[in-house]
Protein backbone atom coordinates (compact mmCIF):
# COMPACT_ATOMS: atom_id res chain seq x y z
CA UNK A 1 0.00 0.00 0.00
CA UNK A 2 2.79 2.31 -0.56
CA UNK A 3 1.36 4.33 -3.91
CA UNK A 4 -2.61 5.38 -3.79
CA UNK A 5 -4.51 6.40 -6.66
CA UNK A 6 -5.00 10.02 -6.79
CA UNK A 7 -8.85 9.33 -8.40
CA UNK A 8 -9.53 6.92 -5.23
CA UNK A 9 -10.93 8.13 -2.18
CA UNK A 10 -8.11 7.05 0.91
CA UNK A 11 -9.85 5.18 2.70
CA UNK A 12 -9.76 6.37 6.63
CA UNK A 13 -9.74 4.70 9.83
CA UNK A 14 -10.29 6.59 13.44
CA UNK A 15 -8.75 4.74 16.48
CA UNK A 16 -9.62 6.51 19.74
CA UNK A 17 -13.16 8.04 19.73
CA UNK A 18 -13.47 10.47 22.72
CA UNK A 19 -13.54 14.34 22.77
CA UNK A 20 -10.74 14.73 20.47
CA UNK A 21 -12.12 13.21 17.52
CA UNK A 22 -15.68 13.64 17.52
CA UNK A 23 -15.01 17.11 18.18
CA UNK A 24 -12.23 17.75 15.32
CA UNK A 25 -11.03 15.05 13.36
CA UNK A 26 -14.15 13.26 13.00
CA UNK A 27 -15.91 16.72 11.14
CA UNK A 28 -13.52 17.04 9.15
CA UNK A 29 -13.30 13.96 7.62
CA UNK A 30 -16.92 14.18 6.68
CA UNK A 31 -16.44 16.63 4.92
CA UNK A 32 -13.74 15.61 2.93
CA UNK A 33 -15.95 12.49 3.05
CA UNK A 34 -18.76 14.28 1.23
CA UNK A 35 -16.25 15.37 -1.14
CA UNK A 36 -15.06 11.73 -2.35
CA UNK A 37 -11.79 12.32 -1.23
CA UNK A 38 -11.90 9.97 1.57
CA UNK A 39 -14.08 7.06 2.79
CA UNK A 40 -14.42 6.10 6.34
CA UNK A 41 -13.98 2.50 7.21
CA UNK A 42 -13.20 1.84 10.62
CA UNK A 43 -13.46 3.10 14.23
CA UNK A 44 -11.25 1.71 17.07
CA UNK A 45 -11.82 2.09 20.55
CA UNK A 46 -11.19 0.38 23.87
CA UNK A 47 -14.76 0.92 24.86
CA UNK A 48 -16.95 -0.97 22.30
CA UNK A 49 -19.72 1.14 22.98
CA UNK A 50 -18.00 4.37 21.97
CA UNK A 51 -16.46 2.78 18.79
CA UNK A 52 -19.79 1.64 18.28
CA UNK A 53 -21.62 5.58 18.53
CA UNK A 54 -18.91 6.70 16.62
CA UNK A 55 -19.82 4.53 13.76
CA UNK A 56 -23.43 5.28 14.04
CA UNK A 57 -23.11 8.73 13.91
CA UNK A 58 -20.67 8.71 10.78
CA UNK A 59 -21.05 5.32 8.55
CA UNK A 60 -18.38 3.83 9.33
CA UNK A 61 -18.87 -0.05 8.61
CA UNK A 62 -16.48 -1.26 10.70
CA UNK A 63 -15.43 -1.09 14.84
CA UNK A 64 -13.18 -2.83 16.31
CA UNK A 65 -11.26 -2.81 19.99
CA UNK A 66 -8.18 -4.32 18.55
CA UNK A 67 -6.10 -2.02 16.12
CA UNK A 68 -4.15 -5.04 15.16
CA UNK A 69 -7.18 -6.42 13.77
CA UNK A 70 -8.59 -3.69 12.49
CA UNK A 71 -5.30 -2.81 10.89
CA UNK A 72 -5.61 -6.84 9.13
CA UNK A 73 -9.04 -6.94 8.53
CA UNK A 74 -9.89 -3.55 6.85
CA UNK A 75 -6.53 -2.27 5.22
CA UNK A 76 -6.60 1.30 5.61
CA UNK A 77 -4.87 3.57 3.80
CA UNK A 78 -5.28 6.26 6.65
CA UNK A 79 -4.99 5.47 10.12
CA UNK A 80 -6.32 8.76 12.03
CA UNK A 81 -4.72 8.47 15.87
CA UNK A 82 -6.57 10.44 18.61
CA UNK A 83 -5.37 8.58 21.42
CA UNK A 84 -3.38 9.84 24.76
CA UNK A 85 0.34 10.60 23.59
CA UNK A 86 1.82 7.13 25.82
CA UNK A 87 0.07 5.37 23.25
CA UNK A 88 1.47 6.95 19.74
CA UNK A 89 4.37 5.35 19.18
CA UNK A 90 3.41 1.57 19.66
CA UNK A 91 -0.01 2.51 17.44
CA UNK A 92 2.15 4.18 15.10
CA UNK A 93 4.23 1.83 14.47
CA UNK A 94 1.36 -0.61 14.01
CA UNK A 95 -0.14 1.24 11.41
CA UNK A 96 2.97 2.09 9.28
CA UNK A 97 3.84 -1.80 9.53
CA UNK A 98 0.54 -2.31 7.65
CA UNK A 99 0.56 -0.46 5.02
CA UNK A 100 -1.25 2.58 5.97
CA UNK A 101 -0.30 6.50 6.47
CA UNK A 102 -0.86 8.06 9.98
CA UNK A 103 -2.30 11.42 10.99
CA UNK A 104 -1.68 11.54 14.66
CA UNK A 105 -3.07 14.24 17.51
CA UNK A 106 -0.67 16.16 19.24
CA UNK A 107 1.52 15.68 21.34
CA UNK A 108 2.93 13.54 19.36
CA UNK A 109 4.72 11.26 21.77
CA UNK A 110 6.37 11.81 25.00
CA UNK A 111 10.25 11.53 23.91
CA UNK A 112 12.26 12.19 20.98
CA UNK A 113 13.25 8.90 21.41
CA UNK A 114 9.86 7.98 20.72
CA UNK A 115 9.33 10.03 17.70
CA UNK A 116 12.15 8.48 15.88
CA UNK A 117 11.49 5.03 16.71
CA UNK A 118 7.64 5.94 14.64
CA UNK A 119 9.84 7.47 11.75
CA UNK A 120 12.54 4.43 11.80
CA UNK A 121 9.45 2.32 10.78
CA UNK A 122 8.89 4.26 7.78
CA UNK A 123 9.78 2.46 4.85
CA UNK A 124 11.60 5.92 3.25
CA UNK A 125 10.48 6.44 -0.29
CA UNK A 126 9.21 9.48 -1.54
CA UNK A 127 5.54 7.57 -1.95
CA UNK A 128 5.82 5.71 1.05
CA UNK A 129 3.58 5.87 4.04
CA UNK A 130 4.50 7.98 7.05
CA UNK A 131 3.65 9.59 10.23
CA UNK A 132 2.30 12.79 10.20
CA UNK A 133 1.42 15.13 13.47
CA UNK A 134 -1.63 17.63 13.76
CA UNK A 135 -0.33 20.84 13.47
CA UNK A 136 -3.36 22.46 12.12
CA UNK A 137 -2.21 26.63 12.99
CA UNK A 138 0.29 26.00 10.17
CA UNK A 139 -2.55 25.20 7.33
CA UNK A 140 -4.87 28.16 7.52
CA UNK A 141 -4.47 31.07 4.99
CA UNK A 142 -3.18 34.08 7.24
CA UNK A 143 -0.23 31.52 8.26
CA UNK A 144 0.19 30.70 4.25
CA UNK A 145 0.26 34.09 3.28
CA UNK A 146 2.54 35.71 5.80
CA UNK A 147 4.96 32.35 6.09
CA UNK A 148 5.31 33.27 2.12
CA UNK A 149 6.30 36.77 2.48
CA UNK A 150 8.33 35.95 5.84
CA UNK A 151 10.63 33.27 3.78
CA UNK A 152 10.76 35.68 0.89
CA UNK A 153 12.14 38.51 2.52
CA UNK A 154 9.60 40.72 2.02
CA UNK A 155 9.52 42.07 5.20
CA UNK A 156 13.20 42.28 5.95
CA UNK A 157 15.33 40.53 8.37
CA UNK A 158 12.87 39.44 11.59
CA UNK A 159 14.70 40.70 14.38
CA UNK A 160 12.15 40.63 17.61
CA UNK A 161 9.69 37.46 18.17
CA UNK A 162 7.36 36.81 21.16
CA UNK A 163 5.08 33.45 21.39
CA UNK A 164 2.40 33.43 24.17
CA UNK A 165 0.33 30.53 24.77
CA UNK A 166 -1.36 32.26 28.24
CA UNK A 167 -4.22 30.28 28.94
CA UNK A 168 -6.46 29.04 32.24
CA UNK A 169 -6.90 25.28 33.71
CA UNK A 170 -8.36 24.72 36.93
CA UNK A 171 -7.87 22.11 39.60
CA UNK A 172 -11.14 20.29 38.01
CA UNK A 173 -9.38 20.10 35.04
CA UNK A 174 -6.30 18.19 36.67
CA UNK A 175 -8.31 15.74 38.90
CA UNK A 176 -8.82 13.61 35.46
CA UNK A 177 -6.00 11.14 36.39
CA UNK A 178 -3.78 11.17 33.50
CA UNK A 179 -3.24 14.61 33.34
CA UNK A 180 -0.34 16.38 34.72
CA UNK A 181 2.01 13.78 34.65
CA UNK A 182 4.50 12.58 32.25
CA UNK A 183 3.75 9.50 31.35
CA UNK A 184 0.23 10.11 30.38
CA UNK A 185 -0.22 13.83 29.28
CA UNK A 186 3.35 13.63 27.75
CA UNK A 187 4.35 17.44 29.77
CA UNK A 188 2.60 20.44 30.90
CA UNK A 189 1.73 23.84 29.08
CA UNK A 190 4.62 23.17 26.94
CA UNK A 191 4.33 20.54 25.60
CA UNK A 192 0.18 19.75 25.81
CA UNK A 193 -0.65 23.58 25.19
CA UNK A 194 1.77 25.95 23.91
CA UNK A 195 3.16 23.38 21.10
CA UNK A 196 0.63 24.69 18.30
CA UNK A 197 2.05 28.21 18.63
CA UNK A 198 5.35 26.96 19.01
CA UNK A 199 4.77 25.41 16.25
CA UNK A 200 3.76 27.72 14.21
CA UNK A 201 6.64 29.92 15.59
CA UNK A 202 9.46 28.02 14.25
CA UNK A 203 7.42 27.51 10.93
CA UNK A 204 7.43 31.00 10.40
CA UNK A 205 11.09 31.98 11.55
CA UNK A 206 13.01 28.97 11.05
CA UNK A 207 15.86 27.20 12.73
CA UNK A 208 16.99 28.11 16.42
CA UNK A 209 20.24 27.67 17.40
CA UNK A 210 20.33 28.04 21.36
CA UNK A 211 17.68 28.58 23.98
CA UNK A 212 17.78 29.12 27.84
CA UNK A 213 14.52 27.77 29.33
CA UNK A 214 12.66 28.39 32.85
CA UNK A 215 10.16 26.16 34.88
CA UNK A 216 7.86 26.10 37.62
CA UNK A 217 4.74 24.33 39.30
CA UNK A 218 2.91 27.49 41.18
CA UNK A 219 -0.34 26.01 41.40
CA UNK A 220 -1.70 22.87 40.67
CA UNK A 221 -0.49 19.78 42.14
CA UNK A 222 1.40 17.69 39.54
CA UNK A 223 4.20 16.38 38.22
CA UNK A 224 4.36 18.79 35.16
CA UNK A 225 5.36 22.46 34.96
CA UNK A 226 2.60 24.72 34.99
CA UNK A 227 3.88 27.65 33.42
CA UNK A 228 7.23 28.11 31.60
CA UNK A 229 9.69 31.17 29.77
CA UNK A 230 12.26 30.57 27.39
CA UNK A 231 14.62 32.65 25.80
CA UNK A 232 15.55 31.91 21.87
CA UNK A 233 18.02 32.96 19.18
CA UNK A 234 17.40 31.56 15.98
CA UNK A 235 19.92 30.98 13.69
CA UNK A 236 19.35 34.09 11.19
CA UNK A 237 20.35 36.25 14.64
CA UNK A 238 16.46 36.98 15.78
CA UNK A 239 15.96 36.68 19.57
CA UNK A 240 12.38 35.80 20.82
CA UNK A 241 10.91 34.89 24.41
CA UNK A 242 8.20 32.60 24.41
CA UNK A 243 5.80 32.18 27.49
CA UNK A 244 3.49 28.92 28.08
CA UNK A 245 1.06 29.06 30.94
CA UNK A 246 -2.18 27.58 32.11
CA UNK A 247 -2.21 30.36 35.32
CA UNK A 248 -4.10 33.05 33.06
CA UNK A 249 -7.54 34.02 33.47
CA UNK A 250 -7.27 36.32 30.37
CA UNK A 251 -6.67 33.23 27.85
CA UNK A 252 -4.79 34.55 24.80
CA UNK A 253 -2.66 32.86 22.05
CA UNK A 254 -0.18 35.57 20.12
CA UNK A 255 2.67 35.53 18.33
CA UNK A 256 4.10 39.01 17.50
CA UNK A 257 7.77 39.01 15.28
CA UNK A 258 9.23 42.49 14.32
CA UNK A 259 10.76 42.95 11.20
CA UNK A 260 13.11 45.81 9.64
CA UNK A 261 10.08 46.67 7.87
CA UNK A 262 7.06 45.31 9.76
CA UNK A 263 5.38 44.13 12.44
CA UNK A 264 3.56 40.99 12.25
CA UNK A 265 1.12 40.02 14.94
CA UNK A 266 -1.19 37.26 15.27
CA UNK A 267 -4.02 37.58 18.72
CA UNK A 268 -6.29 34.49 18.97
CA UNK A 269 -7.10 31.82 21.52
CA UNK A 270 -7.72 28.28 19.79
CA UNK A 271 -7.84 28.56 15.99
CA UNK A 272 -7.50 31.83 13.77
CA UNK A 273 -9.11 33.60 10.60
CA UNK A 274 -7.51 36.10 8.46
CA UNK A 275 -8.65 39.41 10.85
CA UNK A 276 -6.72 37.97 13.12
CA UNK A 277 -3.69 38.86 11.53
CA UNK A 278 -2.42 42.58 12.19
CA UNK A 279 0.79 44.09 9.86
CA UNK A 280 1.77 47.36 10.69
CA UNK A 281 4.32 48.78 8.36
CA UNK A 282 7.92 50.65 9.29
CA UNK A 283 7.89 54.45 8.22
CA UNK A 284 7.92 54.75 4.46
CA UNK A 285 6.76 51.55 3.53
CA UNK A 286 5.01 52.41 0.60
CA UNK A 287 1.45 52.04 0.66
CA UNK A 288 1.32 49.80 -2.27
CA UNK A 289 3.11 47.18 -0.59
CA UNK A 290 1.43 47.78 2.44
CA UNK A 291 -1.48 46.89 0.83
CA UNK A 292 -0.44 43.90 -1.16
CA UNK A 293 0.99 42.56 2.76
CA UNK A 294 -2.48 43.04 3.81
CA UNK A 295 -4.13 41.13 1.09
CA UNK A 296 -4.36 37.82 2.57
CA UNK A 297 -7.04 36.28 -0.45
CA UNK A 298 -9.93 33.96 0.35
CA UNK A 299 -10.07 33.36 4.25
CA UNK A 300 -9.19 29.42 5.59
CA UNK A 301 -9.58 29.44 9.15
CA UNK A 302 -6.95 27.32 10.64
CA UNK A 303 -8.37 24.23 11.97
CA UNK A 304 -8.29 19.90 11.50
CA UNK A 305 -9.65 20.13 8.26
CA UNK A 306 -7.21 22.86 6.95
CA UNK A 307 -4.52 20.48 7.49
CA UNK A 308 -6.25 17.76 6.76
CA UNK A 309 -7.21 18.66 2.93
CA UNK A 310 -3.68 19.46 2.42
CA UNK A 311 -1.94 15.98 3.74
CA UNK A 312 -4.79 13.82 1.59
CA UNK A 313 -4.05 15.59 -1.65
CA UNK A 314 0.24 14.96 -0.76
CA UNK A 315 -0.75 11.47 -0.23
CA UNK A 316 -2.44 11.05 -3.45
CA UNK A 317 0.29 12.59 -5.17
CA UNK A 318 3.35 11.30 -3.19
CA UNK A 319 4.22 14.11 -1.15
CA UNK A 320 5.89 14.40 2.00
CA UNK A 321 3.39 16.19 4.30
CA UNK A 322 4.78 19.36 5.87
CA UNK A 323 4.66 17.76 9.63
CA UNK A 324 6.17 14.54 9.06
CA UNK A 325 9.82 13.04 9.43
CA UNK A 326 11.75 16.29 10.06
CA UNK A 327 8.94 18.82 9.87
CA UNK A 328 7.21 17.78 13.29
CA UNK A 329 10.72 16.44 15.15
CA UNK A 330 12.12 19.80 15.34
CA UNK A 331 9.26 21.20 17.12
CA UNK A 332 9.29 18.07 19.64
CA UNK A 333 13.29 18.56 20.07
CA UNK A 334 12.48 22.24 20.91
CA UNK A 335 10.15 22.25 23.77
CA UNK A 336 12.80 19.08 24.93
CA UNK A 337 15.12 21.81 25.06
CA UNK A 338 13.10 23.64 26.68
CA UNK A 339 12.22 21.43 29.35
CA UNK A 340 16.30 20.60 29.63
CA UNK A 341 16.93 24.08 29.77
CA UNK A 342 14.77 24.91 32.62
CA UNK A 343 15.74 21.54 34.62
CA UNK A 344 19.52 21.67 34.64
CA UNK A 345 19.88 25.76 34.43
CA UNK A 346 22.29 25.51 31.06
CA UNK A 347 22.01 26.72 27.88
CA UNK A 348 20.86 24.30 24.96
CA UNK A 349 21.53 24.29 21.24
CA UNK A 350 19.95 22.48 18.77
CA UNK A 351 20.71 19.25 17.69
CA UNK A 352 22.38 18.31 21.27
CA UNK A 353 19.57 16.02 22.71
CA UNK A 354 20.27 12.47 21.13
CA UNK A 355 20.54 8.99 22.32
CA UNK A 356 22.35 8.67 25.55
CA UNK A 357 21.00 12.02 26.98
CA UNK A 358 18.60 11.21 29.34
CA UNK A 359 16.08 14.12 27.90
CA UNK A 360 15.91 12.09 24.93
CA UNK A 361 14.10 9.15 26.48
CA UNK A 362 11.96 11.30 28.97
CA UNK A 363 11.20 14.58 29.12
CA UNK A 364 11.93 15.38 32.98
CA UNK A 365 15.43 13.75 32.35
CA UNK A 366 15.08 12.73 35.99
CA UNK A 367 15.78 15.75 37.20
CA UNK A 368 15.34 15.95 40.95
CA UNK A 369 11.88 17.78 41.86
CA UNK A 370 11.14 16.97 38.65
CA UNK A 371 10.71 13.39 37.92
CA UNK A 372 7.65 11.37 38.85
CA UNK A 373 8.11 9.61 42.51
CA UNK A 374 8.70 6.49 41.31
CA UNK A 375 11.75 7.37 39.37
CA UNK A 376 12.86 9.61 42.79
CA UNK A 377 12.41 6.59 45.11
CA UNK A 378 14.71 4.41 42.34
CA UNK A 379 17.78 7.07 42.46
CA UNK A 380 16.82 6.97 46.39
CA UNK A 381 18.15 3.57 46.80
CA UNK A 382 20.88 3.54 44.12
Amino acid sequence: MSSHHSHAPLRAAVVGTGGIARGSHLPALMTLASEGEVELVAAVDVDPAAARALADEAGFAYTSTDLDAMLAEVRPDLVVLCTPPALHREQTVAALRAGAWVWCEKPPCPSLADFDAMEAAEKGGDSDPYASIVFQHRFGSGARHVRDLLHSGAFGRPLVAHCQTTWYRDRAYYAVPWRGRWATEGGGPAMGHGIHQTDLLLDLMGPWDEMRGMAARLVHDVETEDVSTAQVRFTGGAVATLVNSVLSPDEVSRIRIDCELATIELTHLYGYRNADWHITPAPGVPDETVAAWRDFGADEPSSHLAQLRVLVDDIKNGRRHATSGAGARRTLEFITALYKSAFTDTTVRAGDIGPGDPYYTELHGGAPGWAPADTRKEEDHA
